[in-house]
């Protein structure tokens, strides 16, 4: 095995295998699979281990210290500076810890290190109420790197950080104990489980207040963001020893402490908000103009130099204003006001406009309470990342990096880093931030492949310390000082601050083994070791930036890979083939086969979550292409040609096997499932439904749409006595009076996804060819909409349309629920109204931007509609869910869990095959939200009989 894949103790093996029989990962493609972060760093953990309690955590603890092997623990991954790297034991604390318990009607809030920022914030936004910080990354980045990193974010500052807001925490020290600091008796407990500790917290608490040197560094760093080193503003702020040691552990980057679960006092939402966008002539007016703007109460100021503007250009969304600006020196100030009431919001933008009015700016300016002004606003500010990294070099690394100073010092800061930008030759390099916190971030690109540029990159470095010092700012502000800072930590404290802090890591971790390498290193060149190279392998994902982003709306990341492990693991084949390690290259395309290729639901959704827009499906989608031989090819290109005949078949087999014993029939799937492959050959369980019926034409006079009936409802049938969609929806267009009409040969069409989600692309073709044409006829040339019935289905068509080079402009599809809320749902009588009802979006309603549209029509019909917690694809995907149940299982487990601790009166998505799965997962029969509709609308039988 090469260095990158070291030899693993057997003896270690065991030792985790005794503490967590279970969540013990050692195959190659775990271990390097997990060596990949959102930072440049590259270490490969010995073993990856998912423990599910603080049992466990405690065991995990006891077996390093036995086996004198690191122990680091990672959640998100989303950190950008190597916290979470390392080459010991790597605890993956995100899978099973992620229970979420609202308190005080939402006052509070007790979350495990696993649940994401935006999981949490869901959960209260019941109670009009919202975590303290807000990092920009908060679908991804869990509440466990929140508090190992001190997290702020946009409009938090230092007020309402991490270090602010924790209440309390149950800690796991490093020799075991287990404390919940919210215990009356937490600080007597700390000194009999660990009196050393206890003593020598109390011992640093008054040898710092005793120095007014370091008094007055602790007083200037910490009035401005500040994530450098450990948080010994602690021993300023409190005075007993576990308040002490809970403080320095937010921050600390995982070396202290686990944090099993963290409490938060919360924040009220301000849901009415005014976004204006400021352009000044240059940097100097606009930071001129900071005092100001923040005496007249804006929550939000974000900086964009006129690098960012110039970047920010290129991007299609961009808002008119900016596009049509001739950027040179310019600079721009995002500024936002946030209330909790629409007349103080007024009142707001009132005050503030004769400010507004006064500035030198380069173009007029307002302040719009408007939601799709501020989306493209904040669109600008937020999709500056993603325009850089998405166009950076292939085979570079996207650096995103912060710093705070002092907002006087920020232009001259700012004026410095440009400078260095042009010294070392970094083009395109931005800086942006929270200008209102002197907080700004700066991304550039770079190659450490390359010998000359890792030079270039340790002098830019170098030379970016002396200028943040030396405005008496802090090298790290927001993103912790991991590996990459922890060289400097001494130039910025001070020998007496450091050794302080040399202390605190002593006391709390005396064997040194939690997470060693990071936020302390005497080692003057840590930060350029262990650096990661990005090669270059694939076109559909080389952009990727390894943030981890797509992965908590992955459906199989608890069960196999993620869209970040599917990249990641790509690359490392192609290392491995590269160096000639042949053995290792076939352990891992052993293991890709099932975990990243038969498990992959291509369902999307990681594009709606990537700041670069990769959509990993298109790489699965290409690979499944190159598995099929021609005979695959063959097949299902008849079966696309004949695909009537197809459907009609496949409801038929349907309608029969369900009349046939279960268990024979499964056993029967099950056999052929061992001899032909579970890949090809699907497995029937009886909750499966019967066939649907054939679709038919229709022809009525002076149509306002096409009607596409899904094949789906052919093959599935509705549930036992409802009408399926097709009937539901016929019979809704007909109570409000909308004509209709269905393309010529209806019945021997498809979307197309059966052929695209396997790669066979000879049959999508042959389905594309005889879709697009017919539907341009019958739609009159895209005079009428073209309305599909089942959401999946309805991307399916619009992918067919995007895939046929633009030889039918004009030519709309539309999902059948957006259909609806537009044409019909107003022109309806509601006769028999829903108390209850549970929601799932789909992956695709998602895609298409329908779920609005959805929440509206469940809105006119239940006085109570929930989308349950832990929502997301049910990776049904088409057969995907039958060849694969297990995958189905896995991806709808919370939701599941969250629809069945509550009865609902109904349940409802929008599309078969999920209602199929989400049926199948919650013992609840859900069907799809237009049947649920027509029957809340139904006439009542006195106005039948008028």
């Amino acid at each position: 095995m090469p260095p990158r894949l070291p030899a693993v103790d057997p003896a270690l093996l065991a030792a985790l295998e005794d503490v967590v029989p279970d969540g013990l990962h050692s195959r190659p493609s775990d271990r390097l699979g997990q060596a990949h972060d959102a930072s440049h760093y590259l270490l490969t953990p010995q073993a990856v281990v998912t423990p599910t309690g603080v049992d466990h955590i405690a065991g995990l603890l006891r077996a390093s210290a036995a086996q004198g092997v690191p122990l680091t623990f990672r959640s998100g991954g989303t950190s950008l500076s190597g916290q979470a790297s390392t080459a010991g034991v790597l605890v993956d604390t995100r899978r099973n810890f992620r229970e979420i318990e609202v308190l005080d009607s939402g006052l509070r809030v007790r979350v495990q290190p696993g649940a994401t920022v935006r999981a949490v914030n869901a959960r209260l936004s019941a109670y009009k109420r919202k975590l303290g910080p807000d990092p920009a990354s908060e679908g991804a980045c869990t509440i466990g790197g929140v508090v190992a990193n001190n997290s702020s974010g946009m409009s938090c500052g230092t007020e309402f950080n991490t270090y602010r807001t924790l209440e309390s925490a149950v800690l796991v020290l490093p020799r075991g104990a287990v404390i919940d600091t919210a215990d009356t008796d937490a600080d007597s407990r700390l000194r009999a489980l660990e009196p050393e500790l206890h003593a020598g917290l109390l011992r640093l608490r008054d040898r710092v207040r005793a120095h007014p040197a370091s008094m007055a560094t602790i007083a200037t760093l910490y009035a401005i963001k500040n994530t450098m080193g450990y948080g010994l503003n602690s021993f300023v702020d409190h005075d007993s020893a576990i308040q002490i040691l809970l403080h320095l552990v937010v921050g600390s980057e995982g070396t202290l402490a686990f944090v099993a679960s963290a409490t938060f006092r919360t924040l009220p939402t301000l849901s009415h908000l005014a976004t204006g966008f400021l352009i000044f002539n240059d940097l100097d007016h606009a930071t001129g103009a900071l005092p100001d703007l923040v005496a007249s109460g804006f929550a939000t100021i974000e900086l964009l130099d006129a690098t960012s503007l110039r970047v920010a250009q290129r991007d299609p969304q961009a808002v008119g204003a900016l596009r049509a600006l001739n950027v040179e020196s310019h600079a721009a100030l995002l500024v936002e006001h946030q209330t909790d009431s629409r007349d103080l919001l007024l009142d707001r933008m009132e005050s503030s406009r004769p400010l507004l009015e006064s500035l030198p700016l380069a173009s007029g300016a307002q302040l719009s309470p408007d939601p799709k002004t501020r989306a493209a606003l904040w669109h600008i500010r937020k999709g500056l990342y993603a325009t850089v990294a998405g166009n950076r070099p292939s085979g570079t690394t996207a650096l995103l990096e912060d710093i705070a100073v002092p907002v006087p010092a920020l232009l001259d800061t700012c004026k410095q880093l440009v400078e260095l930008f042009d010294k070392h030759h970094y083009e395109d390099s931005v800086i942006f931030g929270h200008a209102k916190d002197g907080n700004i971030h700066f991304l550039l690109n770079e190659r450490f492949s390359d010998a000359a540029s890792l030079k270039r990159y340790v002098a830019f470095t170098d030379e970016m310390v002396d200028l943040v010092l030396g405005n008496d700012g802090t090298l790290k502000a927001e993103h912790g000082t991991g590996r990459i800072m922890a060289p400097f930590v001494r130039r910025q404290y001070g020998d007496e601050l450091y050794g302080v802090m040399q202390e605190v890591k002593r006391l709390a971790d005396p064997a040194g083994l939690l997470n060693p390498g990071v936020l302390l290193n005497e080692d003057p060149s840590s930060h350029i070791s262990n650096l990661k190279v990005t090669p270059t392998v694939e076109k559909e994902v080389d952009r990727c930036v390894e943030c981890g982003y797509c992965e908590p709306v992955c459906p199989s990341k608890d069960l196999t890979l993620t869209p970040r492990l599917r990249i990641v693991l790509r690359r490392e084949m192609a290392d491995a083939a590269a160096a000639g390690n042949t053995e290792l290259l076939k352990s891992l395309e052993a293991d890709y086969q099932y975990d990243g290729i038969d498990t992959c639901a291509v369902d999307g959704m990681c594009a709606t979550a990537c700041p670069v827009l990769i959509d990993t499906g298109d790489l699965v989608r290409r690979l499944r292409n190159e598995k099929q031989n021609g005979l695959a090819q063959a097949v299902w290109k008849a079966a696309a040609q004949h695909w009537d005949a197809g459907t009609n078949i496949g409801g038929f087999v349907m309608d029969t096997v369900k009349k046939l014993p279960a268990p024979l029939v499964t056993g029967a799937a099950s056999v052929a499932r061992a001899v032909i492959g579970k890949d090809t050959v699907p497995l029937w369980e009886k909750d499966l439904p019967g066939g649907g019926f054939p679709r038919r034409s229709i022809a009525q006079e002076n149509p306002e749409a096409v009607y596409f009936a899904a094949c789906i409802g052919t093959m599935f049938g509705p549930a036992e006595g409802a009408p399926g969609v097709t009937g539901a929806f016929l019979d809704l267009c007909e109570r409000a009076g909308v004509p209709l009409r269905t393309p010529n040969g209806i019945a021997t069409m498809c979307c197309g996804t059966p052929w695209k989600s396997k790669g066979l692309t000879d049959g999508y073709d042959q389905m594309r060819e005889r879709v697009l044409p017919a539907l341009w006829e019958a739609s009159d040339h895209g005079r009428l909409p073209v309305v599909v019935d089942a959401a999946s289905c309805t991307e399916g068509v619009e992918k067919l349309l995007h895939s046929s080079d633009r030889r039918f402009p004009g030519l709309r599809i539309i999902d059948a629920v957006e259909f609806v809320d537009d044409r019909v749902l107003g022109l309806l009588t509601v006769t028999a109204p829903i108390g209850s009802l549970a929601l799932h979006p789909t992956c695709s309603s998602t895609h298409l931007g329908t779920n609005e549209a959805l929440s509206r029509i469940a809105g006119a019909i239940a006085a109570e509609v929930v989308i349950p917690d832990g929502w997301g694809c049910c990776a049904f995907a088409g057969d995907r869910g039958m060849l694969h149940p297990e995958l189905t299982a896995s991806a709808t487990a919370r939701e599941a869990a969250s629809v069945t601790s509550r009865s609902f009166d109904a349940y409802a998505s929008t599309n078969r095959t999920c209602e199929l799965g989400l049926t199948r997962a919650t013992g609840h029969e859900y069907e799809h939200l237009l049947e649920t509709l027509e029957r809340a609308t139904r006439p009542t039988q006195t106005k039948a009989l008028q």
